[in-house]
């Protein structure tokens, strides 16, 4: 090996070589320090967007233009270096121009995705966080790129969902969520009794010093809500802060159980009246 010759290959081309991958680097790491700051201070904040929601739009953002911003410098790296080995790129461009027509009819559902992310984003369907329906697929949103949304269900199954696939969205943690419960009683509870039981249980809870913070309006009965074949369903809804609403049921549940033990009301469970030939008036079964 003629080590002159590497020498001064490494000096015409080497050198240059390695300042194009410690100028790419640099421009990586200022765009991983600064884009974080620009995307907050850019970024418009929407009616009824709590602190949270914010972050987490912003978290999303800056995921997807990191990972922009770190292919369009790889390439350009890329392009730089076959440049300065002396490699013509102009066959190199065609090339992929070429392939690309070639591939065109298959990479539709790629280019459909792409779109489709963008829509998502600038709409800000969902984020990076939020818990959503998405193609029919619920659970918590672990990653959003402009071609696909990772998603993680309650068994902890992970979903790779392609956005051109998405036809509806929804978002089950946005700006607020609800509490939405039935409550049966039996068809010999005195209603009224009932529903103010259930109201100050509901009351207590927003009250709570461990759960006030996250409680928006207290859990409250709206309406006697169907007549079933075992007992009566009585509905209560409430306003918390997102994602909470699935805690705050549960609790709610705890509480309106103990509270009905303790006010002697009984919450019905399916059971059949059997008759064995007797009419209505005698005695039954």
């Amino acid at each position: 090996m003629d080590w002159a010759t590497v020498w001064d290959w490494f000096l015409a081309h080497g050198i240059r070589i390695i300042i194009i991958l410690v100028v790419g680097a640099v421009f990586w790491l200022i765009l991983r320090r600064i884009l974080r700051p620009i995307v907050r201070r850019t970024m418009v904040r929407t009616k009824g967007e709590s602190a949270k929601g914010v972050a987490k739009r912003c978290e999303t953002l800056v995921g997807i233009l990191t990972g922009t911003g770190r292919a369009g410098i790889t390439v350009i790296v890329l392009l730089l270096i076959l440049s300065e080995l002396d490699i013509d790129i102009g066959p190199v461009l065609a090339g992929f121009g070429i392939a690309g027509i070639d591939v065109g009819f298959g990479a539709q559902y790629v280019i459909r995705d792409l779109i489709a992310g963008i829509f998502i984003i600038m709409e800000n369907q969902y984020r990076v966080g939020d818990v959503a329906r998405i193609a029919d697929i619920p659970g918590l949103v672990e990653d959003i790129t402009l071609r696909k949304t990772v998603l993680r269900d309650l068994d902890g199954i992970v979903h790779h969902v392609p956005n051109g696939e998405i036809r509806v969205a929804s978002n089950y943690t946005r700006h607020f969520a609800r509490v939405n419960l039935d409550i049966s009683v039996a068809y010999g509870t005195d209603l009224d009794y009932a529903i103010s039981v259930m109201n100050r249980v509901g009351l207590e809870l927003a009250e709570d010093e461990d759960w006030k913070s996250i409680i928006m309006t207290p859990p409250q009965v709206l309406r006697v809500n169907n007549l079933g074949d075992s007992g009566i369903d009585i509905k209560m809804v409430g306003d918390v802060k997102p994602s909470e609403q699935w805690k705050i049921t549960g609790e709610l549940r705890l509480r309106m159980k103990k509270a009905f033990d303790s006010e002697g009301i009984e919450i019905p469970w399916p059971h059949t009246k059997v008759y064995f030939g007797n009419s209505l008036s005698e005695p039954m079964i």
